[in-house]
């Protein structure tokens, strides 16, 4: 059995090489850009754990032919589609760089895979659904598509090009919705490792003790990436094709809990201060999730205490203190 990770090299995606690695038999391909740095300024992409057990592709799948190749040499059996623009903000900045992130990518990954009999799971996310009102939270499936910035309707796209494929095409298409997830190896535009990385820099004398903030009443739902991953791993074994999965703990939390876990954990003193530059315009107010769908049909659930998921980033930003500056 085959198994083709694209985006790789990202968060998510090295994690789920990991999840594969560890929980089947699976001989894992992955796709990564074949340039150092990201067109939306994300900065060098990290080599995952695991990854001398894992066939790598350096592949633009915004160019088709290249993407049909790639296909070609991973002759997959399960296909995990996590590359794509994962940024709030940056698509704000560049919607169409968004779409050809999200859309165009996929477009071009489910030609080539015309006529596949491989499974597929299509990662959008819980941006699709916009701002639900209050009473119909948490949200489920069946809540509509309504985005509100362009990131959430370029992964409002890609859903239903997902959808329209497995129609069109008869391709084995599941669709993931995940809620916020967290963990090791995040990059600093997201919310806890800018918090964990100041929160260390501080401690090691390197800046003064303010921690910059946006908007911290915003509620999320937050389960840690390695949950998440496994939800990827369990939907390609065990969920349908054509259906949608919300993948979250089913507990919204304030982004002040992650400021607060982070000070508790700390044995400076440290002021927190708003910063108008990490406020976001439109942000929505509170979603969480009703993952009762993946807990039916997949056996899935959260497994990973929020606070763990803290002190994994939390020792991760510590460590690269402490670490050679060449290593940071």
């Amino acid at each position: 059995m085959r198994a083709l990770i694209t985006g790789y090299g990202g968060f998510a995606g090295g994690h789920l090489a990991d999840e594969l690695l560890a929980a089947t038999d699976w001989e894992v391909w992955g796709t990564r850009r074949p340039d150092p740095v990201a067109a939306d300024g994300a900065g060098p992409e990290r080599e995952p754990r695991g990854s001398g057990s894992v066939q790598v592709l350096a592949v633009d799948l915004r160019q088709a032919e290249a993407t049909r190749r790639a296909v070609e040499r991973a002759a997959p059996d399960r296909v995990f589609h996590l590359a794509g623009q994962a940024f709030v903000p940056a698509a704000r900045q560049d919607p169409w760089g968004s779409f050809e992130a999200n859309v165009r990518m996929q477009i071009n990954l489910l030609e080539a895979l015309a006529g596949s009999r491989a499974r597929i799971v299509v990662v959008t996310s819980c941006e699709v659904y916009g701002a639900p009102a209050p009473e119909t939270q948490p949200t489920d499936e069946t809540a509509p598509l309504a985005p509100v910035n362009a990131y959430a309707s370029s992964k409002a796209a890609q859903d239903l090009v997902a959808l329209q494929y497995g129609c069109s095409h008869g391709l084995d298409i599941r669709r993931m919705r995940p809620f916020n997830h967290i963990g090791p190896g995040q990059d600093t535009r997201f919310v806890l490792p800018a918090f964990a990385r100041q929160l260390a820099e501080i401690e090691a004398g390197l800046r003064p003790p303010r921690l910059a903030v946006g908007n911290l009443a915003a509620e999320r739902d937050f389960s840690d990436v390695r949950d998440i991953v496994r939800g990827y791993r369990l939907a390609a074994e065990l969920g349908q094709g054509g259906e949608a999965y919300n993948l979250g703990s089913g507990r919204p939390r304030p982004v002040s809990d992650i400021v607060d876990a982070l000070l508790a954990r700390s044995p400076v003193a440290v002021r927190v201060q708003p910063d108008p530059e990490r406020m976001r315009q439109s942000d929505i107010p509170r979603t969480w999730c009703d993952a009762g769908k993946a807990r039916r049909a997949l056996g899935w659930e959260t497994r990973i205490p929020f606070e763990q998921s803290i002190d994994a980033v939390l020792a991760e930003w510590r460590a690269r203190q402490s670490a050679p500056a060449r290593e940071r």
